[in-house]
C-alpha cells in the first residue's frame, strides 16, 4: 500500500492541472504524484467535489446578483466556510464558523490569484495562471499556512474560485 501523501505535508511543487480538455476535472499535483482532484458533477452546475487523502470537501456556488460559495465536508451537512463574492474587487471573502475571514483577490489579468489574512498576510498564491486548452496553475503555501487543518480544502476552494472566474470571464467574453 502507498503511503499516503497528504497536502497539507507539503509547501512548494504544487501545481494545478487539467488532464483533458473540454472536462471540469483538475488534479492538483506535485511532481508525478496527484495529491488532489477537484471535479465538478456536471457540465453546466456549480457543485464540485474536492478529494485527497485528506478529506473530501464540496463546494457550490449560490446566490445570482451576490453570489457565495458553501464549503462542505462531503460526510457533513455542516457550512465549514462561506465565501461572499465581491465581483468589482476580483475577489471576495471567506468566512469560517469561528469568526475567521480571509480575503482573496485576483489581478486585472487573472493570471495570479491570492488568498491573505485580513491583515493582508498571505496564505495561498495561485500564479501563472492560463492555458488555451488545459487550464493549470503554479500554487505556493506561505509560511502562516503550514499546519492549518484547513489548508487542504483552500487549496481547492481558490482553485474552484479561479476555474469558475475564468468561466465567467469566458461567457463575457
Amino acid at each position: 500500500m502507498a503511503a499516503k501523501r497528504r497536502i497539507a505535508d507539503l509547501t512548494s511543487g504544487l501545481r494545478w492541472t487539467q488532464p483533458r480538455t473540454m472536462t471540469r476535472h483538475f488534479e492538483l499535483r506535485a511532481d508525478d504524484d496527484v495529491l488532489a482532484t477537484l471535479t465538478w458533477v456536471s457540465m453546466l452546475g456549480s457543485l464540485a467535489k474536492g478529494e485527497s487523502d485528506d478529506g473530501c470537501w464540496t463546494f457550490k456556488r449560490g446566490g445570482f446578483i451576490r453570489t457565495h460559495v458553501t464549503v462542505r465536508d462531503c460526510q457533513a451537512q455542516d457550512e465549514l466556510g462561506i465565501f461572499r463574492n465581491n465581483t468589482w474587487a476580483g475577489g471576495g471573502t471567506l468566512e469560517l464558523p469561528e469568526g475567521a475571514r480571509y480575503v482573496a483577490n485576483s489581478n486585472f489579468w487573472q493570471t495570479r490569484y491570492d488568498i491573505r489574512t485580513t491583515d493582508e498576510a498571505p496564505v495561498v498564491t495561485f500564479e501563472r495562471i492560463g492555458g488555451v486548452m488545459h487550464l493549470r496553475s503554479d500554487v505556493s503555501v506561505h509560511t502562516q499556512a503550514q499546519g492549518m487543518r484547513q489548508l487542504p480544502w483552500l487549496i481547492m476552494l481558490g482553485w474552484y474560485l479561479t476555474v469558475m472566474q475564468h468561466g465567467d470571464a469566458a461567457v463575457v467574453a
